[in-house]
């Protein structure tokens, strides 16, 4: 492997974890804005992917995400949809980073995609889930919505960073955990 080979494995796992972290938080929209960069040819994940940008495949998509972010604005309705929600972001994650991988060996580009992609939607898919039964449980679920919003504009911003600057994306990502993974710890001490 080539030195250009090896960055460019580095800046498609950047994308695939921005983007499976994006899965985490809604699992439609970044599929959806992977098939749009697709479609505008701004992302050329090869052949095996191209079904994706097809106008068919849009219409589905778009339906989907509508629907998706919808359903978690009704209070009640969202924490049942976590349950469908969880594995399917990790599903999500997964095939959006084999996905950006398309250039890695197999083996690298599915170890990988199952490790690093679902394994970052499913920590933050958890939180979601978190976010919103300690909202339920404070709030009555008045303030689900709001989590909502949040979680679509987080969806719809780590989607856009994924795509236009990758290693941005994940710098976030693990920023982010990080700085949560050590104020955990803190709260634990204390």
């Amino acid at each position: 492997m080539t030195g250009g080979e090896a960055i460019g494995i580095v800046v498609a796992l950047a994308a695939g974890i921005g983007l499976a972290a994006a899965s985490g938080f809604r699992v439609f929209v970044p599929l959806l804005g992977v098939a749009l960069a697709m479609r505008f040819g701004q992302l050329d994940p090869g052949g095996d992917w191209a079904w994706l940008a097809e106008p068919t495949s849009l219409v589905v998509l778009v339906a989907a995400a509508v629907a998706e972010v919808g359903a978690y604005f009704v209070p009640w309705l969202d924490n049942a949809l976590d349950t469908l929600a969880t594995p399917a972001a990790v599903v999500a994650g997964t095939l959006l980073t084999a996905l950006m991988l398309g250039d890695a060996p197999p083996v690298m580009q599915w170890v990988l995609a199952v490790v690093a992609g679902g394994g970052t939607a499913g920590v933050v898919q958890t939180g979601t889930v978190l976010a919103r039964a300690t909202s339920l449980g404070t709030t009555g679920g008045a303030a689900n919505p709001l989590v909502s919003l949040g979680e679509v504009l987080m969806s719809t911003v780590f989607t856009l960073l994924s795509v236009v600057v990758p290693i941005l994306a994940a710098a976030l990502v693990l920023g982010v955990g990080f700085w949560w993974v050590r104020r955990r710890r803190r709260r634990a001490v204390a």
